[in-house]
């Protein structure tokens, strides 16, 4: 054994048998720690990435027929950072190993770093896939979305590993030259390129052929292309921002013209957009039948974690989502959900406002009176509140004519009030003048003014209405038409008694159904009679509305009032059951007719049902697309220690259950396990500073820190067991490496609607392994070399041996994956019917596990290497 790059070697170099079990134990425990760390860091990383890669924009599009729209689109294209910033976050710790082993043992290769990067690139491939096959749920399928990316990708990751054979065993054997190290890094930038280029359908790419059509379901446009392929039905679905690629002109056209199914109408975008409100206003409907305990906090909570288990997420999103639910971080969307719920109610919330309790404050207790001209007097209250008691306080007062006058109408009156120790009411009278002409009721006003010691309180003028009592009065409602939200639960219309208030009289009234259809579904029935009790100048009139819970309403019925009658003389003044006014009589009659109850201006009341502006209001929150990035970032440091020293509850089943579970004893353990790591990891810059370049840079160093202990810790570890690096690094460093792509995969194979999640970015992720982690690494080990004058050697034997054996069986998969999207098969790479997962799955395990046996057998030199 020999020291490593940061740990030395344990002494004595020939322990006892004892010695050495009791070394592989403290190796092996402390490689799984390292592991654990790595990962912890590891998200640091990743939320980093997923912060950078979230930056948004707004830009104007221009429509074919003229019109402009601002829209929010990201700065950073998908497909270019799933290749980059996405895969050097997921590689990290095998890119990292690879350089430092270079760099730290004299620019001398070693068999660790690369070994790592093949052994990791097969478990990306084989393991990682089979799970996700296997995993997604019965009857369901995962498509991959960017078919042209992934063939891209696929095609770039098996080169890649035909390339290191070249350069191993074709063009210089065991010779590294500079110009083929050089050129391994520079196909990484290619690789990008060429991935974005089909992404976006330029040079080559726009040429093939393609067909459109539209999902009557969905409502979405499906693309098909390579007609005359072997994959000609193959559907591949379009990104969903048909203005910002290259085929704007024909998906608009599309969109307004119609389309090969008739399809019509310009509002494409618009369409979709109103769908998925209606979809989350039935899914609201649907919980709170589901769970008529829950309050409207919890149906929100569950609603929004429904929305962000929908949302289309990145790969870093589900990488930082498992290595938390492992570590007892909890669940972060389920937390985001919780937090979103608490912020939509308190917006409904009504806010008082906060009076200082010192302040010592005097108003009239109420503000409106009312009164008939025949009561000779009103007697008004004006009440002290706050502060002490124990101060004398003064207070003017004044009326003011309004309507009615002072002198023919009510007495005029001024004054002062004194407010002595103690005394927190004091009142005003003022005298109300009768007369017997018929008249319209009449208001007027009383100020307070000049207060002393104290401050005027919000209610400091009081408005009188005086009824006159010698007309029964005019009925009416305040307006033709009143909106309504279908929340209100109770309807109170107004009915108002003006010009008179005398006697009791009896007021008809019925609904009339318009496009809202009584009874059944908006409203109740309502046919009966409001009496008007003496003294009263209006009643309510109560129509039950029935909540359906619709996102775009506009039911409308009416409520007609008929011919009051006055019950206090009888049905009329008069003879017969009318009110009619009769020719001739005496003059006495003329006047009681002149004082009998008449409808107003208003006797119908047209009443528009609309939907509940808070239901409305939620659902908007609820589909708007969520920023993932808020989701996984940071803000400040104290907001990562809280998190770094809390337990939360992982993963459960019942995700619709709307209760707060308890953590479990698997989290606790995860945390006290792990509580070091995430401590030591709050101390890195918060991905809110500098966009989350300040989070990006820290988290690298310290994984390449770690790195470089696991590093030596696996060789260390081999080297006691009796396992050359190569099998150390295929066996156990490659799968600690892959442990959260693994669980992050698993989330994303359950959750997303797609497979480019789950496997989409396996291939991406194998070929910039080897561009950047065995490029870079022999690129400044040759250049070094070339400086002394001397080759950097590499024995091809196990590697290439790898290499190879990984190229043939990768080559296999992919062409598996491809076969199962055949109808007849599965549809879909992931998924299908249960028979074929279990087929795919054993395939693909068995794939790796002969993979990993026949390496290791050629590294003993049991199978012939080359």
């Amino acid at each position: 054994c020999s020291d490593g790059v940061v740990l030395p070697v344990w002494n004595p170099q020939d322990p006892s048998v004892g010695d050495k079990v009791a070394r592989a134990i403290v190796y092996f425990v402390a490689l799984i720690y390292m592991f654990l760390g790595m990962s912890i860091i590891a998200d640091r990383f990743m939320s980093s990435i997923e912060v950078i890669t979230s930056q948004e924009k707004e830009i104007t599009v221009k429509k074919p027929n003229g019109e402009t729209t601002t829209t929010t689109v990201r700065i950073w294209n998908e497909t270019v950072s799933n290749l980059t910033l996405m895969a050097l976050g997921s590689s990290a710790p095998e890119i990292l190993l690879s350089v430092i082993e270079v760099c730290g043992h004299q620019f001398e290769a070693g068999d660790l770093g690369p070994s790592t990067i093949v052994g990791s690139a097969a478990f990306n491939m084989f393991v990682i896939i089979a799970i996700c096959v296997y995993v997604v749920p019965d009857g369901e399928t995962r498509k991959i979305k960017h078919l042209r990316v992934f063939f891209v990708t696929a095609a770039w990751s098996i080169f890649a590993y035909v390339w290191l054979y070249i350069i191993l065993s074709v063009s210089s054997p065991g010779v590294v030259e500079v110009w083929e190290a050089v050129l391994t890094f520079f196909f990484f930038p290619l690789c990008v390129l060429q991935a974005w280029v089909a992404d976006r359908r330029l040079l080559f790419y726009k040429y093939v052929r393609k067909r459109y059509r539209v999902d009557k379901h969905r409502g979405i446009i499906v693309e098909t292309e390579g007609g005359d392929g072997p994959f000609a039905k193959l559907d591949i679905e379009m990104d969903g921002q048909p203005a910002l690629n290259s085929h704007k002109e024909a998906l608009d056209g599309m969109l307004c013209g119609g389309g090969e199914d008739g399809v019509g109408g310009g509002g494409g975008g618009r369409d979709q957009e109103d769908e998925a409100r209606r979809d989350m206003a039935r899914t609201l409907k649907e919980l709170k039948q589901k769970h008529p305990d829950k309050d409207m906090e919890q149906l929100i909570e569950m609603a929004n974690y429904q929305v962000l288990i929908q949302q289309q997420k990145s790969r870093a999103f589900y990488r930082i989502q498992a290595t938390r639910m492992m570590i007892g971080a909890g669940n972060i969307l389920k937390k985001h959900a919780a937090d979103q719920a608490r912020k939509v109610v308190s917006c409904h919330e009504p806010r008082a406002e906060e009076e200082d309790p010192s302040t010592i404050r005097v108003a009239f207790e109420p503000s409106h009176y009312q009164c008939f001209e025949n009561c000779g007097s009103l007697t008004l209250a004006v009440g002290r509140r706050g502060g002490e008691l124990e101060c004398t306080v003064k207070v003017d007062y004044r009326t003011e004519d309004g309507t009615a006058n002072a002198g023919s109408d009510y007495e005029f009156a001024e004054g002062t009030l004194v407010f002595k120790p103690g005394e927190t009411l004091k009142e005003i009278t003022v005298g109300i003048i009768d007369d017997d002409i018929f008249e319209e009721d009449e208001h007027f006003y009383v100020h307070l003014s000049n207060v002393r010691v104290a401050v005027l309180g919000a209610a400091h003028t009081a408005t009188v209405t005086i009824f006159d009592d010698d007309h029964a009065g005019i009925f009416t409602f305040e307006s033709e038409s009143t909106r309504v939200s279908e929340s209100v639960g109770v309807m109170r219309v107004k009915v108002q008694r003006t010009s008179g208030a005398r006697g009791t009289v009896a007021l008809p009234y019925r609904t009339v159904e318009g496009t809202a259809k009584g009874g059944e579904r908006e409203k109740e029935d309502e046919k009966r009679e409001r009496e008007r009790e003496r003294e009263r100048d209006r009643k309510v009139i109560e129509v039950k509305i029935i909540d359906d819970e619709e996102y775009e309403k506009n039911k409308t019925f009416t409520i007609e009032l008929g011919e009051p009658v006055l019950l206090e003389i009888g049905q009329k003044h008069g003879e017969g059951d009318t009110n009619e006014n009769r020719v001739g009589g005496t003059e006495e009659e003329e006047v009681s007719r002149m004082g009998c109850p008449s409808l107003g201006e208003n006797t119908r009341l047209e009443v528009i049902i609309e939907e509940s502006y808070e239901f409305k209001s939620t659902v908007d929150k609820l589909i708007k697309k969520t920023n993932l990035a808020l989701v996984v970032g940071s803000s400040s440091w104290r907001e990562q220690f809280v998190s770094a020293v809390t337990v939360s509850a992982g993963d459960d089943d019942e995700e619709e259950s709307g209760e707060e579970r308890l953590p479990s004893c698997f989290d606790y353990i995860m945390h006290f396990l792990t509580v070091f790591w995430k401590v030591l990891f709050a101390f890195v810059p918060p991905t809110e500073y500098w966009n989350g370049w300040a989070c990006f840079l820290v988290s690298i160093s310290l994984i390449g820190l770690l790195t470089a202990v696991t590093g030596d810790l696996a060789s260390h570890f081999g080297c006691t067991v009796g396992l050359k690096d190569s099998v150390t690094a295929v066996v156990f460093v490659a799968l600690g490496t892959s442990v959260p792509d693994t669980f992050a995969s698993k989330v994303a194979a359950i959750q997303d609607q797609y497979a480019d999640a789950s496997i989409g970015n396996v291939t991406g992720s194998n070929a910039v392994n080897v561009f950047l982690g065995i490029g870079v690494a022999w690129t400044i080990a040759a250049v070094y070399w070339r400086s002394q004058g001397k080759d950097f050697r590499v024995d091809p034997g196990s590697l290439a041996f790898s290499v190879t054996l990984f190229t043939i069986f990768a080559f296999v998969s992919i062409s598996v994956l491809m076969y199962r999207r055949r109808p007849g098969v599965a549809g879909a790479e992931l998924g299908g019917p249960r028979t074929v997962k279990l087929v795919t799955t054993m395939l693909f395990l068995f794939l790796w596990l002969l993979y990993v046996l026949l390496a290791s057998l050629e590294a003993y030199c049991h199978v012939p290497g080359f």
